[in-house]
């Protein structure tokens, strides 16, 4: 007989469905903390790893830098122009 865990439990592809959904919707509202944000967007690129979803380091740090509002342009830019190989904590380090 099949454990009721098994019965009820959510098939894996919905979860990693939910969790690269949230990560990808996740938008820093204008004046808000860029830390929590930050801290945010981290527990999200954790979980999507944790759930082997595959993405480059370069697909998370784009969605980082897309979820943040206008005001984060010129850094953006600057990061992009000149290169900037960091990992994903050293980022949001950039952007606090």
């Amino acid at each position: 007989m099949l454990r009721m865990s098994q019965i009820y439990a959510i098939p894996d592809r919905h979860i990693t469905y939910a969790a690269t959904k949230a990560f990808f919707g996740t938008k820093m509202i204008e004046g808000s903390s860029v830390q929590e944000h930050g801290v945010k967007m981290l527990s999200l690129v954790e979980k999507l790893k944790d759930l082997k979803a595959n993405l480059e380091k370069e697909t998370y740090i784009d969605v980082i830098h897309q979820s943040l509002p206008p005001s984060f342009d010129s850094f953006i830019v600057n990061y992009n122009m000149n290169g900037l190989d960091k990992d994903l904590h050293e980022l949001i380090n950039m952007l606090v």
